[in-house]
C-alpha cells in the first residue's frame, strides 16, 4: 500500500522506494539498529512496499536516507487505532530526528486517517527509543513479557505504550497551534 508524503520540522517522512533499499540494508547493519531491528534485508524491504497490511515511509534529512517508519492500522470499529515502527541510522540517534518522525506521523493518523490512539511496541531494554516516544507524549501501558527474540535468539520483553490524540506533545518552542503537515 503506498503511503504518503508528510513534512515533518526536521525530517521528510516519503513512500519507500525500490532505490531506498541499499541505505536501509546499510542502516540495519549497524550495530545499535541491527540490535533492535536484526536482519533487515532488501527481500523484507520489498515484501514491505507490497504490504497491504502495513504502510512503510522513507524518512529523509536534508535530502538523505536516514531510516524508516512505517504503520498498521486496525479497521475493527470496536478496536480501531494504529501501530508505529521505526529505526534511524545512528548518526541520527539523540538528535530529535526519531521524535520529529514519529511525532508527525502520529498527527497524520490522528487527523488525516481518523484514529484516536496509536500504539509503538519497543524491546523494554531500548531506554533511548523508549525516552523518545515518551517526549512525544506516548504513555507506558505495560511489559510484554518475553515478546520479541532478540538476533542471539533469547526471549525479551517489550513495553507497549500508546497516545491518545489529545496527548501528542509539540516539539520544543513551537506554538500551540497545530501545524498542517
Amino acid at each position: 500500500m503506498t503511503g504518503p508524503t508528510l513534512t515533518g520540522e526536521r525530517v521528510l517522512l516519503r513512500p519507500l522506494e525500490e532505490r531506498d533499499f541499499g541505505r536501509l540494508v546499510e542502516i540495519g547493519a549497524e550495530p545499535e539498529v541491527a540490535r533492535w531491528w536484526p536482519g533487515i534485508t532488501r527481500a523484507d524491504l520489498a515484501e514491505k512496499i507490497a504490504a497491504e497490511d502495513e504502510v512503510a515511509l522513507t524518512v529523509e534529512r536534508d535530502g538523505r536516507v536516514a531510516g524508516l517508519i512505517q504503520f498498521h492500522e486496525e479497521s475493527e470499529p470496536d478496536f480501531r487505532h494504529a501501530g508505529i515502527d521505526i529505526f534511524l541510522a545512528t548518526e541520527c540517534h539523540g538528535r530529535g530526528l526519531g521524535a520529529d518522525a514519529v511525532r508527525t506521523l502520529a498527527r497524520h493518523l490522528f487527523e488525516a486517517r481518523g484514529h484516536h490512539r496509536v500504539t509503538i511496541d519497543p524491546a523494554a531494554a531500548n531506554e533511548r527509543a523508549i525516552r523518545c516516544y515518551v517526549r512525544v507524549g506516548f504513555r507506558r501501558v505495560g511489559v510484554m513479557r518475553r515478546y520479541w527474540r532478540d538476533p542471539a535468539g533469547q526471549w525479551q520483553d517489550g513495553l507497549l505504550l500508546d497516545l491518545l490524540a489529545g496527548e501528542l506533545s509539540l516539539p520544543a518552542g513551537a506554538s500551540s497551534r497545530t501545524r498542517t503537515p
